[in-house]
């Protein structure tokens, strides 16, 4: 992964970038986000070390993707990304790991997650912004995926779909690693 430096100063960029196209003051920002105006500053100064679930809630604070808030500009029509070009950004107790591949472009972009969990393991998320549909592709392994509470068990060979606008969890099931690609449809961001 490129400089950890540099990338922190674009992290810093677009979050101040979007929080700006969307009106937004550090205040109401952290309001909405549930993160501190203190970490907020920090972050936009290129400080600190923020979390994947602040990412997150930021991002769907701000109306755009996750890899919207971490990548710089595009530098061809074609993105090829190889799998060990992305640094994990969460990691579990285990050793499983989620890794934002990409972010397709438009009004309404696509993100491409590639996620390993270890049996017992789980990610709790927070509920997304209204619209946000996931997807999960399980190709090796066997996971449980709980939504609202309830719990459903996801083979390998088995896709399932889901709205993100409720509390959902991702727990790695069964005696191996379970592997699966994720894609997180957002709708169309404040314009």
């Amino acid at each position: 992964m490129a400089d950890p430096a540099a990338a922190l100063r674009t992290l810093a960029r677009n979050v101040r970038t979007a929080r700006n196209r969307a009106g937004l003051s550090l205040d109401e920002l952290g309001r909405r986000a549930q993160v501190s105006k203190g970490a907020l500053v920090g972050l936009e100064k290129a400080q600190g070390n923020p979390n994947f679930a602040t990412l997150v809630r930021l991002a769907d604070t701000l109306g755009v993707s996750v890899s919207a808030l971490l990548e710089g500009p595009s530098e061809s029509r074609v993105r090829v990304v190889t799998a060990d070009a992305t640094a994990p950004l969460w990691t579990g107790n285990r050793g499983g790991e989620a890794r934002l591949v990409l972010t397709t472009s438009g009004p309404a972009p696509v993100e491409v997650w590639r996620w390993g969990l270890e049996p017992g393991e789980e990610y709790a998320s927070h509920p997304h912004r209204a619209g946000v549909v996931e997807t999960v592709s399980v190709t090796a392994g066997r996971m449980v995926l709980v939504v609202d509470g309830t719990e459903h068990t996801v083979e390998a060979g088995q896709t399932a779909t889901f709205d993100g606008d409720v509390a959902h969890a991702y727990r790695g099931a069964g005696d191996g690693t379970c592997r699966l690609i994720m894609t997180v449809h957002l709708p169309p961001g404040p314009g």
